[in-house]
């Protein structure tokens, strides 16, 4: 490559790494992978290596990226923050160990291994012993002050334990969000038609830097503290001293780490550390190797961007090459269409994976992902499997692009793009799909519960025109169902009567079932409670609902809006006429409450009930259930086969019960 050459693509390369930086930093929505990212600024650093005079001191090789965004004040470290340089592979970690020991002069350092979390980097500042502040990365130097959101994070603690902390400490690491929680959001988002998002760590950036605070406060996110900032006086001498130190002070530490000595020592804690990461709960995708003394630290120092006395090795993502059979057009309730891969089935992080999003029109022309490709798919953190890249090479000779469809595929109702949403839409309130979807959604369990009205009946009624909208359900007579494919008398008598029954269900489920936009199940049992009745919602304005725990300004702006819609109303009127009478959450007194402010977790099989059961009569004498184990948990009730639910309570000190325990609270 000569020098004109090189100049063009070390300038293609800023350009693209910017671009990616962006996506990743401000906008938590990636475009590539890690792996991809890295190998971009590989590239970059090596021909900017090779060609000095076309270096630039503001090219993104020399940088760690920059986070802040608007809404934030900004706040400058008192010790730049900075990133890690990363490898994948062994004889490039080997090749570190021998030239920091060179430089020392030192055989077999010391080093702790330490797992690397795949979240968001912050510096939590304490000043004589107490919380003042938290920071992001930023550009490495100032960060954005996130002390507001961070504060929703239970573990962290307000104020440090024991009489030996510091004056002043910046402790640091990394904020994260679970598995668990991360299903629990993208379950609601799936509810309420609403993309979801692409993983845990994406989610969790974009949660710490929200401005809405009740948003915030509506999801969980977690913190794990390991990493050394300023710090006045200096109280430790090595990494391995301050881990000690800090589980001391009470902060949540990586669950394990090592202290070995040289390369070998290095790598086998390394491979011991992805056996075992998959039982520690925050996604971890490599290992951190720093020298454990703070002197050698020192005496390294550091490039613009990162420490000379420390690096990160990643693991390699789970991946899986497959052929993409088609490509199907699915349309939601709210309208919104969602293309979906049809895989060759293929074995990926131990099971079987057909079908991947891919998520909407912008994004598979981004790809050019078509029918015949053979692809590459990833679970690196992602719930979802994800189409990570196109494999050109391997393409079809015949291979055309796919053409996205301008009209709605069920109801040839013409597509739309609405401003500011990338999905598009058809906004035919009477489309097959949508209709079904809306029944789907009514009559299922987390909903109305209406058992013998599922997704094959609900087709059914659909398509022989019984039924267009949630209220038609209540008109349903006994021989229209008789006549439905694979019905017998007795189905149909056993239909009618669950219909029937649905009637008198809980207040929460119908408004669940109503499908108002951002309601989910435990938005609606807010509301519930709240209000009491339908009619007490429909009169609520924003500044009643705003002030409702767990209720931002868009979930009211939404409420608002529905019950302003005149078909959602005349089919909520429709439904009182038919009979509709829901049953408004009991008001306890104090003898009843039994289980008032009190929280609990539900885990392992029951002997004599399901945990839904469980759950019910927990909330039915003023009790909450959580989905997950905090400090803020009373009781984890556990039953046979408690799993990782059990373990956290255990170290938290929550009180663990059974069945017959909770049934003597009663």
């Amino acid at each position: 490559m000569n020098a004109k050459e090189a100049k063009e693509r070390i300038d293609a390369l800023r350009e693209e790494i910017k671009r990616h930086d962006e996506l990743y930093h401000r906008q938590a929505s990636p475009e590539i992978s890690d792996f991809d990212y890295d190998r971009l600024k590989r590239e970059l650093a090596d021909l900017e290596e090779a060609h000095p005079e076309i270096a630039s001191e503001d090219s993104p090789s020399m940088s760690v990226g920059d986070d802040r965004a608007s809404g934030f004040k900004s706040y400058t470290h008192r010790l730049p923050m900075q990133s890690l340089d990363n490898t994948y592979s062994k004889d490039e970690f080997f090749a570190f160990v021998e030239r920091v020991e060179k430089a020392l002069e030192i055989q077999e350092l010391p080093f702790v291994v330490e797992p690397k979390i795949d979240g968001v980097a912050v510096s939590v500042t304490y000043d004589n012993g107490k919380l003042t502040r938290a920071v992001t990365r930023g550009n490495g130097i100032e960060g954005d002050d996130i002390t507001k959101n961070a504060l929703f994070i239970e573990e962290l603690p307000r104020e440090l334990k024991g009489k030996d902390v510091p004056r002043t400490i910046e402790i640091r690491g990394e904020i994260f969000m679970k598995n668990e929680e991360f299903d629990r959001i993208n379950a609601e988002r799936r509810e309420a038609e609403l993309e979801p998002f692409m993983n845990p760590r994406n989610l969790a950036a974009g949660t710490v830097k929200m401005l809405d605070r009740k948003e915030v406060a509506k999801r969980k996110l977690n913190v794990v503290l390991y990493g050394l900032g300023y710090c006045e006086p200096r109280v430790v001498d090595s990494q391995s001293e301050y881990q000690d130190r800090l589980k001391r002070w009470g902060v949540p530490l990586v669950e394990k780490y090592w202290k070995v000595r040289g390369a070998d020592g290095a790598w086998n804690a390394i491979e011991a550390l992805d056996e075992m990461r998959e039982r520690f709960a925050y996604p971890t995708d490599g290992a951190v190797i720093k020298i454990d003394a703070l002197d050698y630290q020192s005496e390294l120092g550091a490039t613009s961007k990162a420490p000379r006395w420390a690096i990160a090795y990643k693991f390699a993502a789970e991946q899986a090459e497959t052929i993409l059979e088609g490509i199907t057009i699915q349309v939601g309730r709210t309208g919104a269409l969602t293309p979906v891969a049809e895989l060759k089935p293929v074995i990926l992080a131990g099971t079987t994976v057909s079908r991947a999003t891919l998520h909407n029109q912008e994004e598979m022309a981004r790809k050019d992902v078509r029918i015949g490709d053979s692809v590459i798919v990833e679970k690196a953190g992602e719930i979802i499997p994800a189409v990570i890249r196109v494999l050109i090479e391997k393409r079809p000779a015949d291979s055309a692009p796919f053409t996205f469809p301008v009209k709605c595929p069920e109801c040839e109702t013409p597509v739309i793009k609405v401003d500011g949403e990338v999905a598009l839409r058809c906004l035919n309130a009477n489309c097959p799909a949508q209709v079904r979807g809306r029944l789907e959604h009514f009559a299922s369990r987390q909903c109305m519960d209406i058992e013998g009205l599922g997704i094959a009946v609900v087709q059914q009624l659909v398509d022989r025109g019984l039924v267009s909208t949630i209220a038609d359900i209540y008109q349903l007579k006994f021989e229209d169902l008789t006549d439905l494919e694979k019905f017998a008398e007795k189905s149909a008598r056993n239909l009618v009567e669950a219909i029937e029954r649905s009637k008198t269900k809980e207040l929460w489920r119908l408004l669940h079932g109503l499908g108002i936009p951002q309601v989910g199940a435990s938005a609606a049992k807010d509301l519930a409670n709240a209000f009491r009745s339908i009619a007490a919602l429909r009169g609520a304005d924003l500044d009643t609902l705003v002030a409702l725990d767990g209720v931002g300004e868009k979930t009211a702006l939404g409420i608002i809006a529905f019950f302003e819609n005149e078909a959602n109303t005349a089919v909520i009127d429709q439904l009182f006429d038919l009979g509709m009478n829901p049953l408004a959450p009991e008001k306890l007194d104090e003898g009843e409450a039994l289980l008032a402010g009190k929280i609990f977790v539900i885990t392992g099989t029951l002997p004599n009930m399901k945990r839904d059961e469980a759950k019910a009569i927990i909330e039915s004498k003023g009790g909450k259930v959580s989905g997950s184990v905090s400090k803020k948990t009373d009781f984890l009730l556990a039953g046979e086969s408690a799993g990782s639910k059990l373990a956290k309570a255990e170290k938290l000190g929550v009180e663990v019960i059974g069945e017959k325990e909770l049934l003597g609270m009663l």
